[in-house]
């Protein structure tokens, strides 16, 4: 009998050894780590969302000015262009100050808690135009180049505001797509103008004398490539400004085609005022909506000399 109980006993006391090594080895093993989150693989908004903007169209404001001329109206110019979309129910304006949403290709976070995934960023492909304040030479890499020239060419639209003339000089692509760069301006005071085509959407009230800031321009910008909408009337230009152009063409404010886009060009709103103004709000507006093919408006070429 006692043979037996040592038996059991030693059994017993084998089997708790067991036991407790056991536990002891699961308290300390290292966790298994967790699996990689999914990279995204488009560059729209967290897909599986719903959009809350659906029927609207969507445009894309960017005030890229890293590499060129900070004006002061830009930050009011980006909450007029806001305020007008939301106020007239035609758009939702996506308010940028840089170009990370220039592209077609995936946008995914970087760093510790969003490398790989999904940030909600929108890309072109979410887009239906851009209205572009920048000015320098940007900070667009080649694929965004390729990207923005395509998505205008193949039928979306492009809004360039003031100082978008005065952007990617050494891009002569762009130029060719807004239809001509700066070549310097004229001091802001009131200036007599000539509106040209008053049944273009929005131009319909707009004044003969405003005071602005206002360009003239250089190649590629060549007259009969555009429609002009609004121009400086030479009749009362100075000779010294006259000298600029000889040929009295001082264009304003124009539309043009880019393969299948639209592209509307301004120098309207070098200071805040001229954003306030009725007149440039509803001309504004009206480029607007005719990027974005919410209107339609013939736009012949201006003849040639």
């Amino acid at each position: 009998m006692r043979n037996i109980a040592r038996l059991l006993f030693s059994g017993v006391f084998a089997a708790g050894l067991i036991a407790l090594a056991s536990a002891c080895a699961a308290q300390t093993s290292h966790p298994q780590p967790a699996p990689p989150p999914p990279v995204a693989t488009t560059g729209a908004p967290m897909r599986g969302l719903p959009d809350p903007y659906v029927g609207k169209k969507k445009l894309l404001v960017v005030a890229d000015v890293q590499t060129g001329f900070h004006h002061n109206s830009i930050n009011h110019a980006m909450a007029t262009i806001e305020r007008m979309g939301r106020e007239s129910g035609f758009y939702v304006a996506f308010l940028r100050t840089d170009s990370q949403l220039i592209t077609r290709q995936p946008i995914v976070g970087t760093g510790e808690r969003y490398a790989g995934r999904s940030i909600n960023a929108r890309n072109l492909d979410d887009f239906d135009a851009i209205f572009f304040l920048g000015s320098g030479e940007g900070t667009l890499s080649e694929a965004q180049k390729a990207d923005l020239l395509a998505f205008v060419r193949e039928g979306k639209g492009f809004v360039a505001g003031h100082a978008a003339t005065v952007a990617f000089y050494n891009w002569p692509e762009y130029g060719e797509m807004i239809g001509g760069f700066m070549d310097g301006e004229f001091p802001v005071q009131p200036t007599a103008l000539v509106v040209e085509d008053r049944a273009f959407p929005g131009a319909a009230d707009f004044p003969t004398v405003f005071s602005d800031q206002f360009p003239y321009f250089k190649a590629p910008y060549e007259r009969g490539e555009v429609h002009t909408i609004i121009r400086l009337d030479p009749a009362h230009l100075t000779p010294d400004q006259l000298a600029r152009h000889p040929d009295g063409d001082f264009p304003v404010v124009w539309a043009k085609t880019y393969g299948a886009g639209r592209v509307f060009v301004s120098s309207l709103g070098h200071l805040d005022e001229p954003w306030d103004d009725p007149a440039v709000q509803a001309l504004y507006l009206g480029g607007i909506k005719w990027a974005l093919g919410l209107v339609d408006a013939p736009i012949p070429l201006d003849p040639r000399p």
